[in-house]
């Protein structure tokens, strides 16, 4: 497919009568991990939803596999997950995987599939709600998996794990992308950016800078990508 995956012109959101994003631009290749990443507050979520088309945009283009945000045909594409665990709580991981691959038409097999992806084989019957806030974003990332989408965006899906268990999702992105997916994925812990082909850092609803880890560390002058990442933030405000 030529072209990015997700093309971002001069985006503008505005809520509760001020600006939340303010003239944002941006491209992300196929088959990559993209990290947004930011303080909290800074404008992630704002984006990542106007990316799948469900946020209200005062003006500018947001195009998504070669179509506009949110167009029909871009829902079994795209996969979202947001910070709150969009599942059942009520019913049991395998019934909710169940019920969410009837929806999408995906196979039982498949549902067997996601659930060693997210390491949560041989937990198909624990109740959702019984779970840590880690397990359910697992299940909910399980879920957005079922119909292999092209684009997968992720917001925060690590908060909450322990190391081992952020390690091992971070495979998972890596190989999802080595399958051809291509993943958007936030947060505001800087030591997460080392795991990402690509980085978006963010702050006040601007867009700061599109890197990469190496690229940062050389431009900022420090390996530690927190402090390079204040770097750019000095710099950035320097130039105001």
């Amino acid at each position: 497919m030529g072209g990015p995956v997700i093309d971002v012109k001069n985006l503008v959101v505005w809520r509760g009568g001020r600006p939340v994003l303010v003239d944002i631009s941006l491209e992300v290749s196929g088959g990559s991990v993209t990290g947004l990443l930011g303080p909290s507050g800074c404008g992630k979520t704002t984006l990542m939803r106007a990316i799948v088309g469900v946020q209200r945009v005062w003006s500018g283009e947001v195009t998504v596999l070669g179509l506009p945000a949110g167009h029909p045909t871009l829902r079994r594409r795209v996969g979202y997950v947001t910070q709150a665990p969009a599942v059942y709580g009520d019913l049991a991981v395998e019934e909710n995987l169940r019920y969410f691959a009837s929806v999408v038409d995906a196979s039982p097999a498949r549902v067997e599939e996601v659930l060693r992806t997210v390491g949560l084989a041989g937990r198909e019957q624990q109740v959702v709600n019984s779970m840590s806030g880690g397990e359910q974003a697992r299940v909910s990332l399980a879920t957005a998996l079922l119909n292999r989408p092209e684009l997968l965006v992720l917001d925060e899906p690590t908060v909450g794990l322990d190391p081992v268990l952020r390690a091992g999702l971070w495979r998972t992105f890596h190989e999802l992308a080595e399958g051809g997916a291509t993943l958007l994925i936030s947060s505001h812990v800087m030591d997460e950016a080392r795991e990402c082909d690509a980085l978006l850092l963010m702050r006040d609803g601007t867009l700061l800078a599109c890197t990469t880890p190496a690229d940062l560390r050389r431009d900022a002058g420090e390996q530690d990508l927190g402090r390079a990442f204040l770097k750019v933030i000095e710099q950035a405000e320097g130039a105001r």
